[in-house]
């Protein structure tokens, strides 16, 4: 008969790509549990308050125009709609399409089962397939990984986060006008069961059969596969556990594939009392914490409750008699056989000779630790028990009682069965690889000493007393030919033969008296020596070791094993050498990855390679986990180490007198240092003694893993402190920002030179992690709080500065500000703001305008430099900037608001543009009409002037660090600022030349040059902040004009101050704009002509040039006219071409 799984065989491959598809499935659902995104939990107040109108639950499709008119009705929430759509659309997408595979997988699995029944796969129905080995396999499994997908997602999804999903798509994607869609369906199967994970919730009624049900199965394979569960050891697991007390083990995956699939026909569970008894009999006799699927683990005691039938066969199991035995028995095994295993583990012990001449043994010693690690694991787990349930909470405290449960000699005893198994493995692997050569090699020698023994009996080679013997010559040499026909690939014949010559060899040794002369005897005795070899190299089977793999399965503590921890760490902390052992631990825990890829492979599905890659990075996730205590340790030594180096060793000067040395010796503090110092090299050599490990696909290299493992404690430290040290008081008087800063700066230069202290003793690159970390870190926290001014958010998965192997921590905002850049930024903001402070230009500082005290200065930035380096500066410029572009996008929607839509304002600048049209002379009575003009528009200049003012701010802001950058730059790096400059001087030149003449050559669009070289010239500060393009827009009407109304309703403001060359407030009383603000959106010069030359330029840029000439003509009328300008004593010189 055809094999069911071969290629060629249309119904084994249906069924094989099914189930294969199924994993992948599982594994993408626990993928995505990771990334929900927490708009949608709504568990927040402000969550709620701001997306409750735009995020829907089923309730939606009760009336969808009612809610979409909603929206309609407010823009806000329009805007809000898009915004969140923008944001969210790829994960909801990505979650939809998981959503709608487990659909279409349970479809599949109908249409299989109906092509079965409708004679499609010719010779095959259902019937025949449940016979055949594989087909049973895999429709048990089939059905059963559908249940698994259906609780996976009720306990990593909640339902009302799957319905806002569900709506969410439906409403931002095409699916609701697709004609093929099966949003329908899919809504059906996959709404709210009302089942909550939390701890304490309660169980919703007939729960989980009626979600079972939603989609209908074909009853009677249901009950053809419960009868083969219940009746078959589908998998033949118990030839691999012979004993009688380990057969609810050897059952224990088909038991919790029995315990899945009896939710799709509940009758069984409520009334069918034999069936459930004979189900507990076989698979629950003593056991009732099961794992379903990879650690999913559940108590049936607290499962069965509401079932009549399951509950009344599970009650002798869970008899406090029964459970008291069961405790006392595996506390039993579990001593005597951690004795064992620790006699093994010895040096020198499992030899390899031992090992072939005790295989039975110790595989029965390894199926007992794994049978015991098993059963505590399972039953001693604080998740396997609700804390609410009384029953519960006593049949656990009965365990711990009598099975004298100690966590840490469990553990122990898990280690040392992982080892144990480890070493037994690779010397099995070993032994298999050398098998046929070692086997040829002892038959080769032994038939040597036959042949020699023979010709010492033909006399021809001289032996002491032996006389020559024909017939034990010709014995011999037909001796050695029979042991040279031996055949390696008949193992049974030659074992047969092998057993019969050794039996020859001893009694010929008996009958010719040959005992006698000890030469011939060692001959004999060597021989028979090579036999035995070769009946014990003969036996080495591939069987053991898939009957270690089976018994060393694992996956039950995929989850359960986070428990152990802190135990991991501790002793990792106690005794670094402790990681070998652990490494045989990962492997074992590895194993685990066995059930799922599986029928993956066996399918030669896609899949293989990303449900690989997920379930290795979470096991290589734990292992980084687990020996980050290496780091962390390390770190904690560090601490101490930079306090006795900064506080305690006082620095020896160049020069000393002899008299002074026994002061500067300092012999305790040193010596604390060298001890603090070997710890740490210590911890070091610990996670080296690691090999390089394959855990599942992906290698892992302990060097690398104990670099990452220190850039992750590093970023979690400077984050921290980052965070705690940029929290300011906005009602300090004075400005908390210069102390905090330096104090900053000095933990940040504690890192820094505990990290230039470290790298020789731990063989790393200090300065380069520091920089690549601390430049992270602050990358990461500008994106997140520039996200704020962002429609389209960075999301954590989408970032490229975040990383999964070293995360960067996020805190909650202590105030607006997302992040500790964003409240720097914010700090700095509010003590240099215009309304309080003015910046002279000439000595870069600001001063407080009622006490005229020094607010800061331009040392401010260089302590910012000093603290968060380069990074920190042009982080923070980078933000201002997008504040600038906020301001300016807030500046047109008001220049909108109050300007183009108020009738008055468009009537009275049309009524200034045609009462100085045409351009041809002076205005007559122009100080009547200007004035009369700024007069009716006094009310938008308020607003006016407070855009002006907040850009004109962050401008300067950003000219200073410009300064600063540029001027670090220049004293660190002088030849890479050279380089710039020139390279930028040059670029321009060439593209100056293009423009002049087209044929030259420029830039295409595809070469990134010109960006590139853009962002290092900004790290560098060699740009000009006031030439940057911030927003475009369209031509705003009135522009030049409303533009000179302010300059000229502002003016009368300023006075001229010969002492500081510039213009000062006239009354601190008035409401004001700084010199430095008009400086910024008009222009710098040292008169007022200067000044409204600028004007005109800038409205020139803004305009056409008729209005250009409209703004200087009428500037110039101003400037001559107005007797109120005319008051201020100053020199006007009009200079506009």
């Amino acid at each position: 008969m055809l094999d069911f799984l071969a290629e060629n065989n249309l119904c084994g491959q249906a069924i094989l790509r099914i189930v294969s598809c199924g994993n992948a499935i599982i594994a993408e659902l626990l993928r995505l549990s990771e990334f929900i995104p927490a708009v949608f939990r709504l568990k927040d107040r402000a969550d709620q308050q701001k997306y409750g109108d735009i995020i829907f639950d089923f309730s939606y499709f009760k009336g969808p125009e009612l809610w979409e008119s909603k929206l309609e009705a407010k823009p806000e929430l329009q805007d809000l709609d898009e915004e969140f759509r923008e944001n969210n659309i790829e994960i909801v997408t990505r979650f939809y399409l998981a959503f709608q595979s487990v659909h279409k997988y349970i479809v599949d699995l109908n249409r299989y089962l109906d092509d079965l029944n409708e004679g499609v796969y010719i010779q095959q129905t259902l019937e025949t397939v449940l016979l055949n080995e594989d087909g049973k396999q895999l429709l048990c499994e089939a059905l059963y990984l559908y249940g698994v997908m259906l609780l996976v997602i009720d306990q990593k999804i909640e339902g009302e986060i799957r319905e806002r999903m569900l709506v969410s798509y439906y409403r931002y994607s095409a699916a609701r006008s697709s004609a093929d869609s099966n949003m329908d369906d899919i809504c059906k199967l996959l709404r709210s069961t009302g089942y909550s994970s939390q701890p304490g919730a309660k169980r919703p009624p007939n729960y989980p059969e009626s979600y079972f049900q939603r989609v209908p199965v074909n009853e009677t394979f249901i009950s053809m596969v419960i009868g083969r569960l219940r009746s078959d050891d589908i998998y033949n697991q118990v030839s691999a556990y012979p004993l009688p007390e380990h057969r609810s083990t050897a059952l224990a995956n088909q038991a919790a594939m029995l315990y899945v699939i009896l939710y799709f026909e509940p009758s069984i569970l409520h009334t069918h009392q034999a069936k459930m008894r004979e189900i507990v009999d076989k698979y629950f006799p003593d056991n009732w914490v099961i794992s379903i699927y990879m650690g999913i683990t559940v108590n049936l005691a607290d499962a069965w409750e509401p079932y009549k039938a399951a509950k009344t066969a599970l009650n002798n199991t869970l008899d406090l008699s029964n459970v008291k035995e069961q405790a006392s028995r595996y506390a039993t095994v579990s001593e005597r056989v951690r004795v064992q295993v620790q006699q093994f583990l010895k040096e020198g012990y499992l030899r390899e000779e031992m090992v072939l001449d005790n295989i039975p043994r110790l595989l029965n010693c390894l199926r007992d630790c794994n049978v015991a690690i098993r059963w505590l694991m399972l039953h001693t787990a604080d998740s396997a028990y609700d804390p609410n349930n009384k029953r519960l909470r006593q049949i656990k405290d009965q365990i711990l009682t009598d099975s004298k449960y100690n966590p840490k000699i469990l553990f122990q005893l898990l280690l040392d069965t992982a080892q144990f198994e480890f070493i037994l493995k690779e010397m099995f692997k070993q032994m298999l690889s050398e098998k046929q050569a070692k086997w040829e090699h002892y038959k080769k020698e032994g038939s040597e000493r036959m042949t020699e023994l023979a010709d010492v009996f033909s006399g021809v080679k001289p032996l002491t007393r032996v006389e020559k013997n024909e017939n034990l010559q010709a014995w011999f040499r037909e001796i050695s030919k029979q042991i040279l026909s031996l055949n390696y690939d008949d193992s049974t014949a030659a074992g047969r033969k092998t057993v019969q010559l050794i039996q020859a060899l001893e009694e010929v040794q008996e009958f010719h008296q040959l005992e006698s002369n000890l030469q011939v005897c060692q001959f004999l005795a060597d021989t028979r020596k090579f036999l035995h070899q070769m009946i014990r190299t003969i036996n080495i089977k591939e069987e053991v070791l898939i009957t270690m793999q089976i018994v060393g399965d694992l996956s039950f503590a995929w989850q359960l094993i986070d428990s152990f921890t802190s135990i991991m760490q501790e002793s990792i902390r106690v005794n670094p050498s402790m990681v070998t052992k652990l490494r045989a631990t990962f492997l074992k825990l590895a194993s685990a990855l066995d059930l799922p890829l599986l029928r993956i492979n066996q399918a030669n599905s896609p899949d293989l390679l990303s449900v690989s890659q997920y379930y290795s990075g979470e096991l290589v996730s734990y292992v980084r986990k687990v020996l980050q205590i290496i780091p962390e340790s390390m770190f904690t030594s560090l601490l101490k180490i930079i306090k006795l180096q900064t506080h305690d060793i006082i620095e020896v000067p160049t020069r000393l007198d002899k008299d002074k040395l026994r002061d500067y010796a300092q012999l305790a503090p040193r010596y604390e240092v060298a001890k603090l110092t070997h710890a740490i090299s210590i911890f070091t050599e610990g996670i080296l003694m690691m090999k390089t490990t394959l855990v599942g696909i992906i290698k892992v290299d302990p060097k690398q893993l104990l670099e990452d493992g220190i850039r992750k404690e590093l970023v979690k430290r400077v984050a921290f402190a980052l965070h705690r040290g940029l929290i300011f008081n906005p009602r300090a008087k004075p400005s908390e920002l210069m102390p905090k800063l330096k104090e900053l700066g000095a933990t940040m230069d504690g890192f820094h030179r505990s990290f230039e202290y470290i790298q020789d003793y731990v063989n790393i690159y200090g300065l380069k992690i520091w920089q690549e970390e601390v430049s992270r870190i602050i990358n990461y926290n500008v994106e997140q709080e520039c996200n704020n001014f962002l429609r389209t958010k960075i999301q954590d998965w989408q970032s490229m500065y975040q990383s999964t192997h070293i995360p960067i921590p996020k805190f909650t905002p202590v105030d607006e500000s997302v992040t500790f850049i964003g409240r720097l930024c914010r700090e700095i903001l509010r003590i240099t703001d215009p309304k309080m402070t003015c910046h002279i230009d000439q000595l870069n500082t600001w001063y407080d305008m009622k006490t005229h005290q020094e607010v800061t200065s331009s040392r401010l930035f260089s302590e910012i430099q000093t603290t968060l380096g380069t990074f920190g500066l042009n982080g923070l410029d980078r933000l201002l900037c997008f504040m600038i572009v906020k301001e300016l996008q807030n500046f047109l929607s008001m220049f909108q608001k109050i300007i183009l839509r108020d009738r008055t304002v468009q009537e009275t600048l049309k009524t200034l543009m045609n009462a100085v049209s045409p351009l041809k002379s002076i205005v007559a009575n122009s100080n009547k009409i200007y004035f009369s003009a700024i007069a009716k528009t006094q009310k938008i200049w308020t607003a006016y002037l407070e855009a002006i003012m907040k850009v004109g701010q962050m401008q300067i802001l950003r000219q200073q660090i410009a300064n600063e950058l540029n001027y670090s730059c220049r004293f660190d790096s002088k030849h890479l600022a050279a380089a710039l400059e020139n390279l930028n001087k040059a670029l321009l030149a060439d593209i100056e030349a293009h423009y002049q003449d087209p044929s030259l050559p420029y830039p295409k669009e595809d070469n990134t040059l010109l960006y590139e070289i853009t962002a290092y010239l900004e790290a560098a500060g060699i740009h000009n902040p006031l030439n940057k393009i911030y927003i475009t827009t369209k031509r705003l009407p009135y522009f030049p004009v409303v533009n000179f109304l302010f300059l000229i309703a502002q003016l009368p403001k300023l006075q001229y101050n010969k002492n500081l060359a510039r213009r000062c407030l006239k009354c601190l009383q008035m409401s004001w704009v700084p010199f430095c603000f008009w400086r910024i959106m008009f222009g710098t010069q040292s008169s007022p002509g200067g000044l409204l030359k600028h004007t005109c330029l800038i409205s020139f840029l803004m305009s056409s040039e008729q209005s250009c000439n409209f703004f200087c003509f009428f500037t110039e009328r101003i400037i001559l006219k107005s007797s109120t300008i005319a008051k201020m004593n100053l020199e006007m010189k009009l200079s506009c071409s």
